[in-house]
């Protein structure tokens, strides 16, 4: 056997609705259930899904308030008024800030921007701000992915005459600001027919508004916004994602030139996996760990230097932000191992003075990856007793919710189901701990605190092909509601199986099915190699994708996870160093098997972990728990009865066949009826002879082993037939008739040397077959023997 990561969870189609698009599109059934998956079951729905780029971008003067905000900024346009952009410091701010930036710049606006601070300012408009802007000369603010919640700096605004228009799309609350417009997705009475747009979306709404014509160029930004925010990509935000990346691949910005030259990234090959990890990471650690002004200014200039500059900056800073996650990550992991282990927690809290409050977020995420719990981590700030937290949470376990039930200790937070946000006072902490804690164990079982793996559909390798595959890409760009499709192969026949890589540490295979094969890559899953017999049958869960090399297009799987339902057989046998195997091996579940007393204590010193089982008769082999163990037979047993009584009844999860024999009887000769004739009449024409001084005459003259005369004289007097009485041999006249089966001598010797042919000098598949039939034939087996 081999266990998953992961539980697999396969979306379950309607095959009703599978069929029918199948048969009205003309797609193959693998894309049709995809389609299925994701809601979109209708005909036309799917096929607007599918073929996008015939769709048409909703009109913006749909919005509430679109034409009133629109005449105000022209107005302001006009009158040469200044305007201030007040942007949020993540991806989607800072792509929001820039579309309205280069919009009003275009339209000879008299603009600037600004973002607040994480750390000084915190999330949002800020009533400092807004006095600051008023100060200069401000008299129109104009915020982008933020604003929704300013119920207090909208009513500041009023009373200093600085008109403000608020365009969002966070969850809006009971009570709306009093601005002079707000133009938000989800405004109660809008008739904007999509509301999941990102903050850098409803910007290229405004955007787009405010120039009478959609504006290509800002939808480059628009997509970044889109991907990093985690919208649901589907509808308005799939067609801006789409349309933004196919700019994105012959860019002219020359930030975002810059941005992917030091990222490594060839433009044309951009995709929304460009974004997410390699874009989206940059842009965001400027306002992570410092201003995020530089990511703007870099969108913004036209001048190549100054390009090259801002990205040397960003670039260096998410360098930071890369060593500080991977730094932070590895105390609070020491923390909970020393503090908290996972055994008896079942909600992760951690946390520490002087922790960087722009990445704990990162690591509450990386904790619940490693560890599969819901997790907060904390900045301690001492002087002010406080605790600033970022929390994230498994499938299961709503954190809002229950954190909702911890208000009298959680002066401010919010959040949602899976992520949330707090301030506390740091003696709260431990009590905060408990009450989680509680929480998480009265609503959470142990498979809950199993990691999830939902699977879009099962195939097989048959089904596997180039045009499937490219087929499916059509589902791209792939995000929220729409993810990377990830397939289940149920148990394949394995063709080839390595581990690749400098250090070994990926694996590839390949996985055939009824004259079909797929090759496969798992990119470190190398360790699971030494997991996988080569004769299971292999479950796995991966994404398809096309591998071009050479001008020539092969079907492969990028895999995720493995499993093999069944029990396993690992071949050792002739192999010297058996002990190598020990530290792959989980001691609490490895029993070392010997038939000879004087390996055990060898082996226990050598091992170090795992038990070792001396057995020396049949009531010991079957009193021996062996269910879901690894099972190490390390020599030869006296016989099949005692693996009988071992195995019997026991589901093992492997076996590890070494089967050690020092000295075998399987190359011996096997005496024939006629061997035992003419020595017989030898005896009774030379005898008494002394075997001890004539054995090796009569072994060579015969071209015998000398062992073949000792073994044939013993049997003769197991028999009765002669007597031996120092090293003389001589026939007894007396004897009776008798087989030569009836001798024990003769029974061992053939005992031993099927036995070793069936163990030892089979081949791989008739060893398996063989304790196939012992571990699930009983019955036949025991009749057998």
């Amino acid at each position: 056997m081999l266990n998953s990561k992961t539980r697999w969870i396969v979306r379950s189609s309607k095959k009703e609705k599978v069929t029918q698009l199948v048969e009205e599109i003309n797609v193959t059934p693998l894309v049709a259930s995809l389609l299925v998956n994701r809601g979109l079951e209708n005909p036309e729905e799917a096929r607007a899904f599918l073929f996008s780029e015939k769709q048409e971008f909703h009109d913006p003067f749909l919005f509430l308030d679109m034409e009133k905000a629109v005449n105000r900024i022209k107005q302001a346009i006009e009158a040469n008024e200044a305007i201030m952009i007040f942007g949020d410091y993540d991806a989607d701010g800072v792509t929001s800030t820039t579309i309205m930036m280069k919009t009003l710049q275009e339209l000879g606006a008299n603009v600037q921007f600004y973002i607040p601070n994480r750390f000084t300012e915190g999330y949002g408009p800020n009533e400092g701000a807004f006095r600051y802007a008023h100060e200069i000369g401000i008299r129109l603010i104009i915020t982008v992915d933020t604003g929704i919640a300013a119920l207090n700096e909208a009513r500041v605004a009023k009373e200093l005459g600085i008109d403000l228009i608020i365009t969002d799309h966070h969850e809006p609350g009971p009570e709306q600001p009093d601005a002079f417009a707000i133009i938000h997705p989800k405004r109660e009475g809008s008739t904007y027919p999509f509301q999941e747009l990102c903050g850098a979306g409803v910007a290229f709404k405004v955007a787009h508004a405010l120039l009478g014509e959609l504006p290509h160029h800002l939808l480059q930004f628009a997509a970044i916004g889109t991907i990093a925010d985690l919208v649901p990509l589907k509808d308005e935000n799939r067609l801006i994602t789409q349309k933004g990346l196919n700019i994105l691949r012959n860019t002219d910005n020359v930030g975002l030139k810059a941005l992917f030259k030091l990222a490594g990234v060839d433009p044309g090959t951009t995709n929304e996996e460009t974004i997410g990890f390699s874009l989206a990471p940059r842009i965001n650690a400027a306002g992570r760990l410092d201003s995020a002004d530089p990511a703007v200014l870099l969108m913004l200039t036209d001048d190549p230097n100054e390009a090259d500059a801002l990205a040397e900056d960003i670039e260096q800073l998410n360098k930071e932000r890369k060593e500080l996650v991977n730094s932070l990550t590895e105390e609070a992991i020491q923390m909970v191992e020393q503090h908290f282990p996972i055994e008896e927690n079942s909600f992760l809290i951690v946390g520490k003075e002087g922790w960087n409050a722009g990445v704990i977020g990162i690591v509450a995420s990386r904790l619940v990856e490693k560890y599969y719990r819901p997790t907060i981590v904390l900045s301690y700030d001492q002087e002010k007793g406080l605790a600033k937290g970022s929390a994230r949470s498994i499938a299961g376990f709503d954190l809002f919710k229950n954190l909702s039930t911890c208000r009298d200790i959680l002066p401010h937070f919010g959040g949602h189901t899976s992520a949330a946000g707090m301030t506390l006072n740091i003696s709260d902490v431990d009590e905060l701990r408990q009450r989680l804690n509680r929480l998480a164990n009265e609503q959470l079982s142990e498979e809950d605190l199993i990691p999830i793996t939902y699977i879009d559909t099962e195939v097989s390798v048959q089904d596997i092909h180039i045009n499937s595959i490219e087929e499916m890409n059509k589902l791209a760009p792939y995000g929220m509601d729409n993810p990377k499709p990830k397939v289940l192969i149920r148990e394949a026949d394995i063709g080839t199986i390595k581990k690749i890589g400098s250090e070994q540490n990926h694996l590839k295979l390949t996985l055939e099915h009824e004259g079909a094969s797929l090759d496969g890559v798992g990119f470190g899953l190398g360790e699971a190699c030494d997991h996988i017999s080569p004769a299971s049958k292999l479950s796995v869960i991966g994404e398809l994708s096309i591998n071009e090399w050479n001008n020539r297009k092969k079907p492969q799987i990028f895999l995720q996870d493995l499993s093999v339902s069944s029990w396993q057989l690992f071949d050792y046998r002739g192999a010297k160093k058996l002990l190598g195997i020990a530290d792959t091996l989980p001691p609490d579940r490895t029993k070392w098997i010997v038939f000879r007393q004087e390996y055990a204590l060898k082996l226990q010193q050598s091992i170090g972990g795992g038990e070792v089982l001396y057995i020396s008769s049949l009531p010991e082999a079957e009193e021996i728990p062996l269910n879901d163990c690894h099972v190490v037979l390390v020599d030869l047993p006296p016989s099949k009865e005692i693996l009988y009584r071992l195995l019997l009844g026991k589901k093992v999860a492997r076996i590890y066949a070494h089967l050690f024999k020092a000295d075998s009887d399987f190359f011996s000769t096997i005496p024939t009826r006629e061997h035992f004739k003419w020595f017989y009449a030898l005896i009774a024409k030379k005898g008494p002879f002394d075997l001890k001084k004539h054995g090796d005459a009569i072994a060579k003259h015969r071209g015998w082993s000398r062992e073949t005369i000792d073994f044939m004289s013993q049997v003769f007097f197991d028999l009765d037939f002669v007597t031996m009485e120092n090293g003389l041999i001589s026939l007894n006249k007396n004897a009776g008739k008798q087989d030569l089966a009836d001798s024990k001598t003769y029974q061992q010797k053939l005992a031993q040397y099927e036995l070793e042919k069936e163990l030892l000098y089979s081949s791989f598949h008739q060893l398996k077959n063989w304790f196939d039939q012992l571990i699930h034939e009983t019955v036949k087996f025991e009749e057998a023997l």
